[in-house]
């Protein structure tokens, strides 16, 4: 792993996921830009000194001399390091898994991609919410033209945490709203992208074109902290993206609600244990997570009765779980493409297109912008 150290939030939900399996160990870190947090982070996992490295420059050299060498990386650095973490690994032959978004400029998304398919190697973008039994569920039915063909999608995602000015003692906030850690986008980079995958993964609209309205609503802060995009897919439907991080009395509320010429589906992130299908008769279903309604190919991946609640963690395991069958699978011999569920580099590719044709539409006064 390449940060997650003691004071990080994304790492320990990371680790926690890949343990649900006990498919993966984690043996090697570098914890921290700051030698002595990778030491206290090392120890607190019990993992071996002469494994936890300065930089992830050395960690990637030194691992892949090793024969018990790592078999992927994870990394969970702010998004400045990305890219420089990512092909450090992938020079040495090593498969990666990256928190979104997968770097900060189209230029290096498409330098990690063509490392990738250079190498042969395997890639997870860790869009984690395509890895909800329901998202997975939605995607085959949309597949199966349960819906008919799409119209319009609305999708959203408003938080609130981060609706004050005074944000002091508040590292994740702060690292995101920092252009030097988190690029040129904040909002919709961190959360915004999160919308346009899970409704791609669901959906498997590709977008056209985007008009795009950035905007910096705290005084203090020089990156955007809530965002509204128009969308246009290839088919010639349309879309709506709201993404927000001042939005008071929101915790987590990523919704897409995708209509379509048979019907219509309704998901609410922080009631993934379901989805809604609203039929063309006006019909109203209820499909819950653990039943016989969920698909065979999907519920594989279920983990518990229910009524148990499966959330973030297991959505997260749930890709891990396949990465890991593949690398298993390309090791062996056995690897297609067809065995990928996950999230792969093209994912990521797309997420920092769609942050750039934004971007450029924000600036240039709300316009028009292909995608690449």
């Amino acid at each position: 792993m390449i940060g997650g150290g003691p004071e990080a939030f994304i790492g320990e939900v990371h680790r926690k996921a890949i343990a649900l399996d006990g498919k993966a160990q984690l043996v090697a870190g570098c914890f921290s830009r700051q030698h002595d947090k990778t030491l206290e982070m090392g120890a607190r996992l019990y993992l071996e000194e002469d494994r936890l490295y300065r930089s992830y420059e050395e960690m990637a050299k030194e691992e892949a001399k090793r024969e018990d060498g790592i078999d992927f990386v994870v990394i969970v650095t702010p998004n400045y390091a990305h890219y420089g973490a990512c092909k450090a690994f992938l020079n040495e032959g090593i498969a990666v898994s990256c928190d979104k978004p997968l770097c900060v400029t189209i230029e290096e998304a498409y330098e990690l991609r063509a490392l990738a398919k250079a190498k042969k190697l395997q890639f997870l973008v860790t869009h984690t919410y395509s890895g909800n039994v329901t998202a997975m569920q939605i995607r085959a039915m949309i597949a199966a033209g349960e819906i008919g063909e799409i119209r319009t999608v609305m999708g959203e995602y408003p938080q609130g945490w981060l609706a004050n000015e005074d944000i002091e003692g508040n590292k994740q906030g702060a690292w995101r709203t920092n252009p030097e850690l988190s690029g040129a986008t904040n909002c919709l980079g961190d959360i915004g992208t999160h919308i346009e995958n899970t409704v791609y993964r669901m959906t498997g609209l590709k977008i056209k074109r985007v008009l795009a309205k950035m905007d910096v609503v705290v005084p203090s802060r020089t990156l955007d902290d809530n965002a509204t995009v128009l969308v246009e897919y290839e088919n010639g439907a349309s879309g709506v993206y709201w993404s927000s991080q001042i939005a008071i009395g929101h915790d987590n509320g990523l919704r897409v609600r995708i209509y379509g010429s048979k019907g219509s589906i309704l998901w609410f992130q922080e009631e993934s244990e379901k989805l809604r299908l609203v039929k063309e008769d006006g019909t109203l279903v209820e499909i819950h997570r653990g039943h016989a309604a969920i698909k065979e190919e999907v519920a594989k991946y279920e983990r518990l009765p229910s009524g148990h609640a499966e959330g973030l963690l297991e959505a997260m395991a749930n890709l891990y779980s396949n990465f890991i069958d593949c690398l298993h699978a390309q090791a062996e011999g056995t690897f297609t493409q067809d065995m990928i569920v996950y999230p792969t580099i093209e994912d990521g590719v797309d997420g920092v297109e769609y942050i750039a044709a934004c971007i450029k539409s924000s600036e240039n006064g709300n316009v028009w912008v292909d995608m690449n």
